[in-house]
């Protein structure tokens, strides 16, 4: 039942996800170990999700804040501090995932453009 479920799930999924770690690596030249980008999986299926939420502050002002949720298989492990590729937008997992036994569920920050 869980993998019908499952398959039922995954079949809604229209993106792809790359998930990148920052991996302590060792310089073969200068013997230095720094910490690099190195991509740990890619083009894996998953779905983004989007949420405007409208709140006001003061009474007076609106504010306007948008949730990104990424949903993903649940034997997929992005660690803290990892940045996913979907679409063409980096973002990073913001907070602890929440693991259900036919997905996972974690939510983005989209990652400032670099300039």
């Amino acid at each position: 039942m869980v993998n019908r479920t499952r398959k039922a799930i995954e079949m809604m999924y229209r993106d792809k996800c790359t998930i990148v770690e920052y991996q302590p690596i060792k310089d073969p030249v200068t013997k230095r170990t720094n910490n690099k980008e190195v991509v740990v999986l890619e083009n894996q299926p998953c779905k983004l999700s989007y949420k405007n939420i409208t709140s006001a502050t003061d009474g007076k002002v609106a504010k306007l804040e948008q949730t990104i949720k990424l949903f993903i298989s649940p034997n997929i492990n992005i660690k803290a501090g990892s940045k996913l590729i979907i679409n063409n937008k980096e973002y990073a997992r913001s907070g602890e995932p929440a693991i259900y036994p036919n997905h996972q569920e974690l939510l983005l920050e989209l990652l400032e453009d670099k300039a």
